[in-house]
């Protein structure tokens, strides 16, 4: 077949590109930390969250200096409520080692070296910030790609293929002339028009090349595979507030889900649900513990969380326990979401919470 013109996506990208806060404006060259810092968040995240939590994040550390120098707590304070918490562990240990080696990598491999930057993100970068020519595989690229050439096999078996099939766009000399737009136009394509359901296929500027379309595949593309059933893990908080009402947090280990990030104590997280007595006999301390009622659930990727409440306010002439006393609505600044939802639960959110 015959592949679609690149010059054909340009022009299309040129006069309707989405105007997005880490892009830069049309004949500019993107700023590296604004560029690498949108893709960090974008990991797992939609456009529409990432936008204004971008716009914050900048604000409080505007450059990479500012990021590399700042307080872990200052960090993860700011990240709390978008999840997936080790992106925020590795992005400040990245700005560290891009601070320590007098700038950004400006090459795939070099970037695939620094924290949290796998072979996606290091392309992403690469082709952005330094017009470097290589395609990134999003999920944008995939579903652009698996129409346009039909490919049938199933995610994430196809991804091999679907991978040398896009990196083959750049054989367009169009494409190789301006890789980062060419990029950013696959990524407004997906997102715009060849959208997972009811695309629309008669604004597509690739319509007459596009093999799905002429086969009557579009919705049917990419095909993927079933995923496994998520397994329901069970954990029980206790929630202490103080005469003042303040809440009592602690800070997780620096290690493993949601490393560093505020927490409300609790038990583990497992498969079997706690007993009442059991789970009692872990409270942090020996208290008229009362349950609240309702349950609050949180999905991660690889399981679902159920939990139960139990609180408890402190004698006014007990000594606090060491952690971080807050009132609620810097409580729910600075715990991540799925913390958030215990503090609904108690009806003391401080504020809406992103679920």
């Amino acid at each position: 077949m015959k592949p679609p013109s690149a010059a054909d996506l340009l022009h299309w990208y040129d006069r309707h590109r989405r105007i997005l806060p880490w892009r830069a404006p049309p004949g500019e060259r993107a700023a590296p930390y604004h560029v690498w810092l949108s893709e960090i968040m974008l990991q797992q995240t939609t456009v529409a969250t990432v936008g204004p939590r971008f716009a914050r994040f900048l604000a409080r550390f505007p450059d990479l200096a500012a990021l590399a120098e700042a307080p872990w707590e200052d960090v993860a304070a700011e990240w709390a409520g978008l999840g997936y918490y080790a992106r925020a562990r590795n992005l400040h240990a990245a700005a560290r080692q891009i601070l320590a080696l007098g700038g950004f990598p400006e090459t795939r491999d070099g970037l695939a070296t620094l924290p949290g930057i796998g072979p996606y993100t290091a392309a992403a970068i690469a082709a952005i910030a330094f017009n470097a020519p290589v395609v990134p595989l999003d999920g944008n690229v995939e579903r652009v790609t698996a129409r346009i050439f039909a490919v049938e096999e199933a995610l994430p078996a196809a991804k091999p293929r679907l991978d040398a099939l896009a990196q083959g766009f750049l054989a367009d000399k169009a494409a190789r002339a301006r890789p980062g737009d060419f990029t950013q136009a696959l990524f407004d394509l997906g997102a715009g028009i060849c959208s997972p359901r009811k695309p629309t296929c008669a604004l597509c500027p690739w319509r007459r090349a596009c093999q799905a379309q002429k086969l009557g595949l579009t919705e049917a593309l990419p095909r993927k595979a079933p995923k496994p059933e998520r397994p329901t893990r069970h954990g029980v908080h206790f929630l202490l507030l103080d005469a003042e009402g303040q809440v009592w947090l602690r800070r997780r280990p620096p290690r493993g889900l949601l490393g560093g990030m505020l927490e409300i104590p609790g038990t583990s997280w497992r498969e079997a649900v706690w007993a009442e007595a059991e789970a009692l006999a872990q409270a942090p301390l020996a208290l008229d513990w009362q349950p609240a009622a309702g349950e609050a659930r949180h999905v991660f990727t690889h399981f679902a969380l159920t939990m139960r409440l139990y609180q408890a306010r402190l004698p006014k002439r007990a000594k606090r326990p060491e952690g971080e006393w807050l009132a609620p609505a810097e409580a729910a600044h600075a715990l991540p979401s799925v913390m958030r939802k215990l503090l609904v639960l108690a009806g003391i959110s401080g504020g809406p919470y992103s679920a």
